[in-house]
């Protein structure tokens, strides 16, 4: 079976795999390869090129100079490539993101050849959502985006839970589950922090405040008791989204100075290494579609505290290695000082983590699922 997988801005000739969709999109691309699927990731950039990822699949990336994901121009290379690489033959294109132009400009070209396409948006469509921007939502919505995932043959989604508020949106479109997952651990797990040590807690991601909650966590952390040398600390380290400063305001305003740090992104380190100097990681999103740092924090062996709303949220509960929490000053509290009363079990908890994450959530046995779901779609 022959499956493309679309993502605009995907680092083309094996550049450095960065973000959570471009991961996604690597880790998935890899595990269909894995089950013996043709893949070929299609992307587009500054001039045309082509190259074999490490994860067993190929990059086709296609020149197009007005790249911007509020464009809804697809290069024609890249329209023509897709039509002919799979008509005729048993496959299909994934069109990987959410209210973004250029996927419902393909979409409606790969239909006009013939070609059937799995609609991927990576994110929940709750209220939540769309609170933000709502202006520029809502009309989009209504023209374009919900028009695009009625004539996908499925809408892919990274939790099942994520089903109910596409429903109540009208889209009735078959649905597929297919999680996030990782690549094989090859490195032992990092040993846990020592316990005489400060309680460590982590986010690591886009420092947006609030798609990722960051607010709640600064405001419940403030919240945080403690005395001395162990009194909890909180790092929120990754590329800034423009709402560093203004949670670092806050942060101060609330006395944290001393305990909060923000920073930099280190792409020299892998999230597991990074992960190894925390004890805790926390995930408090208002809307997230999965979570793919928190699968690093199990493979890392580390405790996590999520958003209810993650699609994460089931597997950390399922596998015992952290709290799932509402996405609210409130419940984030509640949670980080729940975590903090299981302190003598947190190596356990992250032991368990890291064997489900291996035995569950692997990318191999992920993409066999989604590759037997395209086989239903296709017959």
């Amino acid at each position: 079976m022959r499956i493309a997988l679309y993502l605009k801005h995907f680092p083309a000739a094996g550049g450095p795999v960065r973000g959570g969709s471009a991961t996604a999109v690597d880790g998935l691309a890899a595990g269909l390869a894995q089950n013996g699927a043709e893949a070929v990731v299609l992307c587009e950039g500054a001039s045309r090129s082509s190259a074999a990822a490490a994860g067993g699949y190929r990059i086709e990336c296609f020149r197009n100079t007005g790249r911007t994901h509020r464009s809804f121009t697809v290069a024609r290379e890249l329209r023509h490539y897709a039509a002919d690489w799979l008509r005729g033959r048993p496959g299909l294109c994934v069109l990987n993101g959410m209210f973004h132009p250029s996927c419902f400009a393909l979409g409606r070209s790969l239909r006009r050849h013939g070609v059937p396409y799995v609609a991927q948006p990576l994110d929940p469509y709750d209220r939540w959502m769309f609170r933000r921007n709502p202006h520029l939502k809502w009309p989009y919505w209504f023209l374009f985006e919900r028009r695009h995932l009625r004539e996908a043959r499925a809408v892919q989604l990274l939790d099942r839970g994520h089903e109910a508020p596409l429903r109540g949106l009208g889209v009735q479109t078959p649905v597929i589950e297919a999680p996030a997952g990782i690549a094989a651990a090859a490195e032992p797990p990092p040993a846990p922090r020592r316990q005489p040590e400060a309680p460590s807690f982590a986010f690591l991601g886009r420092i947006d405040a609030y798609n990722k909650g960051l607010d709640l966590l600064v405001d419940a952390f403030a919240r945080m008791e403690g005395r001395g040398e162990q009194r909890p600390t909180l790092s929120l380290r990754g590329p800034d989204w423009g709402d560093r400063a203004p949670l670092q305001r806050r942060a101060e305003s609330l006395g944290l100075s001393d305990r909060v740090a923000f920073l930099e992104p280190d792409y020299a380190r892998t999230p597991v290494q990074i992960l190894a100097e925390h004890d805790v990681l926390c995930l408090p999103s208002r809307f997230e579609g999965f979570g793919l740092v928190a699968l690093e924090a199990m493979l890392a062996g580390r405790v996590l505290l999520v958003s209810e709303r993650a699609g994460v949220a089931r597997h950390v509960l399922a596998s015992g290695c952290g709290l799932s929490v509402p996405p609210s000053v409130e419940g984030v509290a509640a949670g980080m000082r729940a975590i903090l009363e299981r302190r003598g079990g947190w190596a356990e908890m992250g032991r368990r983590g890291r064997r489900y994450a291996l035995e569950q959530l692997q990318w191999k046995n992920v993409a066999a699922g989604a590759l037997a779901s395209y086989a239903r779609l296709l017959s």
